[in-house]
């Protein structure tokens, strides 16, 4: 069986370079091993079994059944699902369907994953590997004296032509993020429609069925998941009239099923949660300069305040977001010395243009 999963492997490959946040790379890393293993679960019949197998009779053939019930769909009834299995009905939502069309609930499936990507696929865009190229080879921290130097001065070159450049590229990667809980809210919402409004709750009534009394409960993963349904063929007979066929559906691939949603239930809620909370720390690092200094300091514990004061009160949040990025990837000591030269000659230069300025005003 694991041949079966030997083509996920390039999605588990994890980068040295890191240019997103933990919570984001759960999107489209996690999530999409997840689905597509899933997917590959239930689509390999030698290990899971016949999606469908129905009771037919002689003059149909078994696959012919089979396949009709599997695209058309079967169905059960919601009315007898909390009916006694063994003495009202023989299976919960199975029964005599006859003028009982409003009753029927109808059963299809799906798979789906590449979503999950697409955010993760616009930022590569944008970012275009940037961070990885300017690193040079500093995240090792084995070069020689001379290496460094031309290297960290290749670094302060750049940071100084592109100082006010940064800041809508910080901005894309936040606008990841977010269609990252867009996604998420909207699969949930999509599976919802799919299971006629029973997933958004699945997971509560999963957890209330397991706390209700025996005798009055309904378990919903067999009420969204049965492992029997019913499934009604038209043919022609003998004579030219049209014959229906009452058969019942035995679905094993449901036992997987229902395992499968309801992990992806708690999963897309744990996503949407971590995701909601990383937006907020995002959003205050947008409107909180201050907490860019607390959260600098405590992440390059090796740099001193008053260098990270001037990052943070002489240049922009993107300078800010790009050099996080660039401390996560590169050795701390060098990163040290790095932040240290640029925000001197940050507030060397900066400062002498203000005071340029003044003294052209008082001149005036």
């Amino acid at each position: 069986m694991l041949d079966v999963f030997r083509g996920l492997k390039h999605l588990i490959k994890v980068s040295h370079v890191k240019t997103d946040s933990p919570v984001f790379r759960l999107h489209y890393s996690a999530t999409v091993i997840i689905l597509m293993s899933f997917s590959i679960i239930v689509t390999t019949r030698q290990y899971v079994g016949n999606p469908i197998d129905c009771v037919h009779t002689k003059d149909i053939p078994e696959d012919v059944l089979n396949t009709y019930c599997w695209i058309h769909s079967t169905y059960a009834l919601k009315s007898l699902f909390k009916k006694k299995p063994g003495v009202a009905v023989p299976y919960p939502g199975i029964g005599n369907s006859e003028g009982e069309q409003a009753d029927k609930k109808l059963y299809r499936y799906y798979q789906w994953a590449i979503l999950f990507y697409t955010p993760r696929w616009l930022w590569k865009s944008w970012e275009g590997g940037k961070i990885h190229a300017l690193i040079m080879d500093l995240d090792v921290g084995i070069c020689s004296e001379a290496e460094k130097k031309q290297k960290k001065k290749l670094l302060l070159d750049y940071l100084w032509d592109n100082l006010r450049y940064h800041n809508w590229w910080a901005y894309r990667y936040y606008i990841c993020e977010l269609l990252s809980l867009i996604n998420v809210i909207g699969q949930m919402f999509l599976m919802n429609k799919f299971f006629d409004g029973e997933f958004l709750r699945f997971g509560l009534e999963v957890i209330a069925y397991m706390d209700a009394d025996q005798e009055d409960r309904m378990d919903p993963m067999i009420y969204i998941f049965p492992r029997m349904t019913k499934c009604t063929f038209f043919k022609y007979g003998s004579s030219g009239e049209v014959e229906k066929h009452d058969a019942i559906c035995i679905l094993p691939l449901n036992v997987v099923n229902e395992k499968i949603y309801i992990f992806l239930w708690f999963w897309f809620i744990l996503l949407s949660f971590l995701t909601t909370l990383t937006l907020i720390y995002r959003v205050i690092i947008i409107f909180s300069p201050r907490m860019r200094v607390y959260l600098f300091r405590l992440r390059f514990r090796s740099i001193a305040r008053k260098h990270v004061d001037i990052i943070v009160d002489k240049t922009d949040l993107g300078t800010w977001f790009f050099l996080w990025l660039l401390g996560t990837n590169m050795e701390a000591f060098v990163f040290r010395d790095l932040v240290t030269e640029f925000s001197s000659k940050v507030d060397r230069i900066v400062t002498a243009g203000y005071s340029a300025k003044e003294s052209t005003c008082f001149c005036c």
